[in-house]
């Protein structure tokens, strides 16, 4: 089993990979990561500044030439090559996202094992990009597309799952031909560091790809950098739209994926123990909350209302809070001291506005898991469909549970918010499933089920959820460009 101490004994050395050469020194300052397990500090982390971002986009746009000129099969064998790495390394890297974020080892896992897949499905796009001719007059002209690589792409990942996360953008940019700026979080620097030493061993060559930890200023500075082709970022919405603001200043394109509060409709004719366990396991458990797709909302047929909140409240209440080395742990920390404090505050706020009826959690752990970033597994019933709680991404483990009593009730309840990224339909009438899966207002959604993000299916939200996809044929499409040619015969 790995441990903590382990996985501290894993830590790349922290530093920037720009143009084939790692830098430890940066002008963007250090950031102190702690450890949301224990609250202890785990090391320094140089982070990219204004220099240094010109520097990784300089070397970026040095590089686009040569990898462009390169066969796609030598691009694809570079991407597989780079797979198999990720693959062999792949409990370093699950542990290093444990260490960086909390979660749990396992889960963990999983996310690196599906990022290794991303990287196969989108080697094999490589050597497929192909163009049409259009149509014109025969004889008279031979009109024809091709589709060509922006040049630079900025990868701007979030810290809730930064291997699966960079493979989503990484993985298609290079093998349309791209070159890359990655820029991993502060909060979770250590895994993307790694991921770039596998890459440079790969055998990518040097300005391919680079690596710049930083905060906000740093992304700033790469979205309204004029070296810069195209911007695909994954985060809040309120940065999302800052980042499209940074971009306009140059009419740089954006894939933006960005916050969801999306809900899961829970029919009658459901098992109500087994749809609640799930419901407790992926609107609360999974990564304690903090993930942009899922359900934080459950929306239940008032026939198995109270069994599923009963159901809901009981597998809440006996999750295992702990170590995320830990393979008995179901939950682990939320990513920071910060989010923890705001977490509890939004909890507090509901319950004091009576946004909902507490059933359980609602506090911060104490005991053992009191220097960690632990927020109990909470869980509001009767929840208020213009509160806050049902309304707002919350990031974190809590869950707002609200009856409906028509199919029609239910799915105007779920379209009622800004977002628009994922939904959730639990019903045994496949009819009813085509039917409300059409009607609701999102770019993903599961039926009976939660899809691990298939690289094959394009992944991707509506409203303000954001714009673009990730994934599958339309994934690659997003860092390609036509451009026309015609030739005239006369």
């Amino acid at each position: 089993m790995t441990t903590a101490e382990q996985a501290t004994a894993l830590l790349p050395r922290p530093g920037l990979l720009v143009g084939g050469e790692w830098l430890d020194r940066s002008t963007g300052g250090n950031w102190t990561h702690v450890n949301p397990a224990t609250g202890r500090a785990t090391a320094e982390v140089p982070l990219a500044g204004p220099v240094e971002v010109d520097g990784a986009v300089a070397a970026a746009r040095e590089a686009v030439p040569g990898w462009r000129a390169q066969t796609p099969a030598l691009r694809r064998d570079l991407l597989l090559r780079l797979a198999e790495l990720m693959a062999a390394a792949g409990d370093e890297l699950a542990a290093l996202t444990s260490l960086e974020m909390g979660q749990p080892y396992r889960a963990a896992r999983a996310g690196v094992a599906g990022a290794v897949e991303w990287f196969r499905y989108y080697a094999g796009w490589a050597d497929k990009v192909d163009g049409v001719v259009a149509p014109v007059a025969p004889g008279v002209a031979l009109d024809y597309v091709v589709s060509e690589p922006y040049g630079v792409v900025a990868a701007i990942v979030p810290w809730n799952g930064p291997v699966i996360s960079l493979a989503l953008k990484v993985a298609p940019a290079l093998a349309a031909g791209n070159t890359v700026v990655l820029k991993p979080p502060e909060l979770a620097p250590f895994s993307s560091l790694r991921f770039a030493a596998l890459a440079s061993q790969a055998g990518l060559p040097a300005g391919v790809l680079n690596v710049i930890p930083g905060g906000a200023a740093a992304g700033e500075a790469l979205c309204r950098h004029p070296g810069v082709g195209k911007i695909s970022f994954t985060g809040g919405c309120d940065t999302g739209r800052a980042v499209a603001v940074a971009a306009a200043e140059h009419h740089t394109p954006v894939v933006l994926e960005l916050g969801g509060k999306s809900a899961s409709l829970v029919f009658a004719d459901t098992d109500p123990a087994t749809t609640g366990k799930l419901a407790a396991l992926l609107g609360v458990a999974q990564n304690s909350g903090q993930g942009c797709f899922l359900p934080t909302r459950l929306l239940v047929e008032r026939p198995v209302y109270d069994a599923v909140v009963e159901r809901v409240t009981e597998v809440a209440s006996g999750l295992r809070l702990g170590d995320p080395f830990d393979p008995a742990t179901n939950m682990g920390p939320v990513v920071s001291e910060s989010a923890c404090a705001r977490i509890l505050a939004v909890i507090d706020t509901a319950a004091d506005t009576k946004a909902g009826r507490l059933c359980c959690g609602g506090r911060r752990a104490g005991g053992d898991l009191g220097d960690g970033f632990f927020v109990e597994p909470t869980v509001f019933a009767d929840a208020d469909p213009a509160s806050a709680l049902v309304q707002d991404e919350i990031f974190g483990p809590v869950l707002a549970i609200a009856p409906f009593d028509t199919e029609e009730e239910a799915v105007g309840l779920a379209n009622a918010t800004r977002y628009g990224l994922a939904g959730y339909v639990w019903t045994d009438d496949l009819r009813r499933a085509h039917r409300v899966a059409a009607a609701l207002e999102a770019g993903y959604v599961s039926v009976n089920g939660m899809a691990p993000l298939p690289p094959a299916a394009p992944f991707g939200g509506w409203k303000a959820s954001g714009q673009g996809v990730e994934g599958g044929r339309a994934g690659i499409a997003e860092f390609l460009r036509p451009k026309n040619v015609f030739v005239s015969l006369r």
